[in-house]
């Protein structure tokens, strides 16, 4: 039965859970937060309008319609299933400070720069003591 009902409320959660404000909703619908806040008040929609939303949300009207807190609930408990916590699933987790990592790549990158600046200096000592020794010809 809940596949069914309030239509408005199911909008609002899947606008909640896609991290999106009511006033970009309404920005991309062309109309008022207030117009959106009246959508999410109502239990039902003309099926022209809940495809336009649909499309904005980055679903179909079908899963608008079809939407329940359980079924989100059910979706996230996969997650914890023990046949997860192995393989690709682990290469999803952070184990090392990305900010450490940056600094010593800064680090890296200020030795190279300092060994290509010292091969320089050897390079053009070379060529002063060349020019040197051909002068002195």
């Amino acid at each position: 039965m809940e596949a069914t009902l309030h239509i408005g409320r199911k909008i609002s959660k899947i606008r909640e859970l896609r991290g999106m404000k009511q006033e970009t909703l309404a920005t991309e619908l062309g109309i008022s937060q207030q117009a959106v806040s009246k959508i999410e008040q109502s239990a039902a929609l003309e099926d022209e309008v809940l495809e336009k939303v649909a499309k904005i949300l980055g679903v179909t009207s079908a899963a608008i319609k079809s939407f329940s807190d359980e079924g989100v609930i059910n979706y996230f408990n996969t997650f914890n299933d023990n046949s997860f916590n192995n393989g690709a699933y682990n290469a999803f987790s952070c184990n090392f400070n990305p900010i450490e990592k940056w600094m010593q790549v800064i680090e890296e990158n200020k030795t190279l720069y300092n060994e290509k600046i010292a091969l320089l200096e050897r390079l053009l000592q070379a060529e002063k003591e060349k020019n040197e020794v051909l002068k002195g010809k």
